[in-house]
Formats: structure tokens, C-alpha cells, sequence
């Protein structure tokens, strides 16, 4: 732990859907390359994350509720702030693709409308609201938004409802 007049010099990323796949592999790139990463995801920090500073860098954000994403960017300021972090990078790399109750893709017609506004609130507007809430620490710092789409949103995929497809189409445009 670094105390408040210590400036970290690493290159810092802010990483969302952390706790797997992707982006589990993305941390560990990342903290392998010698960059700080504060990840974020629903669930707690798990001890099958093995990188430096994970439990004390992880914030655990429900994106779908925008009061807890709220508060959630104003823990990444002053988790920045502690450590005189600049933040080079946001990944937005959270996603939902809501299923049917036998696992099958929902379509336009089958998807209930409180699943599309949850899909779009983590997969769309999450994003956005991260961006411009970081907007300053990312200008101060130089530096970027990465947002990770999916290839459902520019065809029909198999696996991929038309919510999800739509919401991934929305935050590659």
C-alpha cells in the first residue's frame, strides 16, 4: 500500500467484467505487463484472481443499477487519488446476453421489455455513464476507452439474443 504523498507510477486501467473470460485473461495481461488494474464486476474478489494488489484493487459494481455505478466511479477517483494513479485506460468489457429458460437465443417478440432495459443499462448505458464520470482522469492522463463489442452485433450469431446483439450494435456505433 502506497501512503497519500507516494505517486504510483504504473500505467493504471479500470477494467468492468473482470471476473472471467476476457476479461479475467485481460487482467492478468495487464497486471503481467506491470500495469496497475482495478477491476470491477458483480461479484466479490475471488482468490482465483492471482495478481498483486487484486482484493484491494477490485470494486464489486452492480452496472445495471446506476445509483451503485455512481458510487462505484466515485471509489475509482479516490482509489486513483490515494495512490497518485493516473488512469491510462477504461475497458468496458461487461456484457449480459439474457437466455430463455431451456438456454435458447430470445428474439425481438420473446424478450421481455425489463430484459431489454437491464441489457442496455449494463451492456450500452454502463459504458457511457463510466466514461463520462472517468472523462477528466482519462484526459489528465492521455488516455483511452476500449469498449468490447461482440461479433452478434453486426450479424445474427447462434448464441445471441437480439437485446444483446442490438446493445453491443449500439456501443460500436
Amino acid at each position: 500500500m502506497t501512503d497519500e504523498n507516494t505517486i504510483d507510477e504504473r500505467r493504471t486501467i479500470v477494467l468492468t467484467g473482470a471476473s472471467r473470460g476476457i476479461g479475467h485473461a485481460t487482467v492478468k495481461r495487464f497486471s503481467a505487463a506491470g500495469w496497475r488494474v482495478i477491476t470491477c464486476s458483480r461479484q466479490a474478489f475471488s482468490d482465483k484472481c492471482p495478481w498483486p494488489m487484486g482484493p484491494e484493487d477490485h470494486i464489486q459494481v452492480d452496472l445495471s443499477d446506476p445509483e451503485n455505478l455512481g458510487y462505484a466511479v466515485q471509489e475509482m477517483r479516490k482509489r486513483l487519488e490515494s495512490h497518485g494513479s493516473k488512469l491510462h485506460a477504461l475497458v468496458n468489457n461487461a456484457g449480459i446476453s439474457p437466455k430463455g429458460e431451456e438456454g435458447q437465443r430470445l428474439d425481438s417478440i420473446t424478450t421481455p421489455m425489463h430484459s431489454w432495459r437491464h441489457v442496455f443499462q449494463v451492456n450500452f448505458f454502463a459504458p457511457i455513464m463510466l466514461g463520462r464520470g472517468l472523462f477528466s482522469e482519462l484526459k489528465n492522463a492521455g488516455g483511452s476507452i476500449v469498449n468490447v463489442t461482440s461479433i452478434a452485433g453486426s450479424r445474427v450469431h447462434p448464441f445471441a439474443g437480439t437485446a444483446y446483439a442490438t446493445s453491443k450494435a449500439a456501443l460500436s456505433s
